[in-house]
């Protein structure tokens, strides 16, 4: 057990200071909770086993995509950073799913990788309350009370702190793996965090090995687009934050294009032959691997019945010539990754420069922590990101940021700030965490988010705004910008319902262009936008009372009209989630005693304890009885409690 009380018994040992709060790597995750930390006016420390690695992109150098381009403009919509550095660094930008509907359009960027952590680590430096130490956190002192109480380095530093956020990523005990070559290191060859992990299970956390990997660099002077299918960027995507979507910001116009190409007939030969030096089906792979994001070799086992499968050639940044072959991980040899790079379409004479791995590493398994992800074994301690079991740069910045406002709050002696599932895709990632857990790494995807209708990307700011402004991380400036949009979007969807259009020449040629019916006693703007071929922009020859609005307002008031039915009958919807979510259940329930559940369900609520009985029915193995169970339950208590008063 971890004491402060022995660092004065130890000489090697030094008492290095006093922070409100220790944030323990700075990754995604650990950037946005000691900014948010920092930014709510509390002393942080930022430890990171590399200076020169903030925010890195060990993997795919982009920063949004389907699912996780909602959760980066939530971020933003709370006041964290992460839409902000990604804007500012993109080589390119693209709307993903604009075939279908608004509900999963999902922004997403191609970085300069260095450019990223450059701009991160100078934000990082320059706020006032932070304070970036590179060092080891290698233990954690707690007290008689299983309450955190202090760290301490590998070169003996100590600090007294009232909280800790740990944001491990994929260092924890990490190992990298390339066929029989196994080197105990971090991604990209840095070192690892050793030590960390083994202080954590002494404080009685359970703790799980995860496997994720990353594809093979090659040197663009060796590769022949031509034969590729070019993909260019798309320079109207609004940007990620929406404080520089309200000062007019607008993606670069000499966007840096990506390419695809396919797997060939030579690429499953060299693969399958190989097949019996794979760490991955040899055994030597120990951790558990994304189902969603499988390696190349992986594909071809499970997926027999596909003959080939897309690769895509994704720059670095404008400064150097690496390209990424996204969808082409492994953990095969290095001598067979070059027969495999070769066997690709325009990669015959490709140059690798850093060869492929897979890399397992330590994480927690997250039914151990709670929704403000403070751990249920050690209080005051925090943890976010990869640690949690997820992945991805998105879900660790998510995670960060919460845990970083969560422990402010805590310190402040304020309550924790829950997001549920009807709010925000944070609130979806955090809940299937801690509620559901995870037996693998966890992937941000739409298909989660029952009421993504809601919880669209354009509209973060108007669910989250209002939160990141009473938490404290939304300046007044800021706030203000957003009050006039709101406001423009509400009075233009009001005169766009109040504004009637008769029957005329011009309206019915209008509706003819637009391959629309043409109405024989007129309609108002909004039910003629209403209709599924006609768009706001289709009406301006009509519209005399038009007034000139921000690209983001007209989008939001165009879906807003559009979607109203489906709109209304998701706000019903989530009425009766929070009718669940609003039945608080208390942690001292004594489930084993409560007549009617059955054994396997009074074991999950006695070992998660449930906030509410909306969290308790999304446990696994609690069934619909045992909630009906636990609702009389309740009920039954809430009946005692008047009598007693009464009596």
């Amino acid at each position: 057990m971890g004491n402060w009380e022995q660092m004065k018994e130890n000489a090697s040992w030094y008492d290095a200071g006093t922070f409100d709060v220790a944030v323990v790597g700075a990754g995604h995750a650990g950037c946005e909770a000691a900014f948010a930390c920092a930014h709510l006016g509390l002393s942080t420390l930022l430890l990171t086993l590399h200076l020169d690695q903030l925010a890195n992109l060990p993997c795919n150098p982009s920063i949004g995509g389907t699912a996780k381009g909602q959760l980066v403009r939530e971020i933003d919509a709370l006041g964290g950073i992460m839409g902000e550095m990604a804007d500012l660094s993109a080589i390119q930008t693209r709307m993903l799913n604009r075939s279908k509907g608004p509900a999963v359009f999902s922004p997403r960027a191609q970085m300069d990788r260095a450019s990223y952590s450059r701009r991160m680590k100078s934000r990082i430096e320059k706020e006032e309350n932070i304070s970036l130490v590179q060092g080891e956190v290698v233990e954690l002192f707690w007290n008689s009370e299983k309450k955190i109480d202090g760290i301490r380095t590998r070169s003996g530093a100590c600090y007294h702190v009232k909280a800790v956020v740990i944001c491990s990523g994929t260092y924890m005990e990490a190992r990298t793996i390339r066929g029989e070559v196994i080197v105990e290191s971090g991604p990209d060859g840095l070192s690892r965090s050793v030590g960390l992990s083994r202080s954590m299970e002494e404080a009685g956390i359970p703790m799980q090995r995860f496997k994720t990997g990353t594809p093979v660099r090659v040197n663009a002077r060796t590769v022949d687009t031509s034969v590729m299918e070019i993909q260019p960027g798309e320079p109207d995507m609004p940007p990620f934050s929406y404080g520089n979507e309200m000062n007019g910001f607008t993606p670069r116009p000499d966007q840096i294009p990506c390419y695809s190409i396919w797997t060939t007939e030579e690429t499953r030969k060299v693969i399958t032959e190989n097949m019996d030096r794979s760490p991955l089906y040899s055994g030597v792979i120990e951790g558990t691997g994304p189902r969603y994001c499988p390696s190349i070799e992986d594909k071809f086992m499970r997926f027999p019945d596909k003959s080939r499968h897309q690769i895509f050639v994704e720059p670095m940044g404008e400064e150097t010539q690496e390209l990424y072959l996204q969808g082409f991980s492994t953990s095969l040899p290095e001598d067979v990754q070059v027969q495999m790079v070769h066997s690709l379409p325009g990669l015959d004479k490709a140059h690798i420069q850093r060869a492929a791995y897979a890399i397992e590493y330590d994480c927690i398994d997250p039914t151990s922590a709670k929704l403000s992800l403070e751990s249920t074994c050690l209080e005051g301690l925090f943890t976010a990101g990869q640690i949690n079991g997820s992945s991805g740069y998105e879900e660790a910045a998510a995670q960060g940021l919460m845990a970083g406002i969560n422990a402010a709050q805590k310190i402040l002696g304020k309550d924790p700030l829950i997001l549920d599932r009807s709010q925000a895709y944070i609130g979806v990632l955090i809940d299937d965490l801690v509620t559901k857990g995870t037996k693998e790494p966890y992937r941000m995807m739409t298909s989660r988010a029952e009421y993504r209708i809601f919880l669209r990307q354009d509209n973060a700011d108007m669910r989250l705004t209002e939160i990141g402004r009473r938490i404290g991380l939304i300046s007044e400036e800021r706030y203000s910008a957003f009050q006039a949009k709101r406001t423009a979007i509400e009075e233009e969807k009001a005169r766009l319902r109040t504004t009637f259009l008769p029957p005329s020449e011009k309206l019915h040629e209008v509706l003819r262009k637009c391959g629309s019916t043409v109405t024989q006693s007129g309609a108002s703007l909004a039910e003629l936008i209403r209709r599924p071929e006609i768009h706001y922009a289709d009406l301006k020859e009509v519209d005399e009372g038009r007034k000139e609005l921000a690209a983001a307002v007209i989008f939001a008031v165009e879906v807003d009209i559009k979607y109203e039915g489906y709109l209304a009958l998701e706000e019903e919807r989530i009425r009766k989630f929070a009718a669940l979510e609003s039945k608080k259940l208390s942690p001292d329930i004594p489930y084993d005693q409560i007549t009617g559940l059955r054994l396997e369900a009074r074991s999950k609520l006695a070992q998660r304890k449930p906030s509410s009985l909306g969290q308790a029915s999304r446990i696994s193995g609690v069934s619909p009885a045992d909630i009906a169970v636990l609702l009389v339950y309740l009920e039954s208590k809430q009946r005692e409690g008047k009598e007693e008063t009464n009596g």
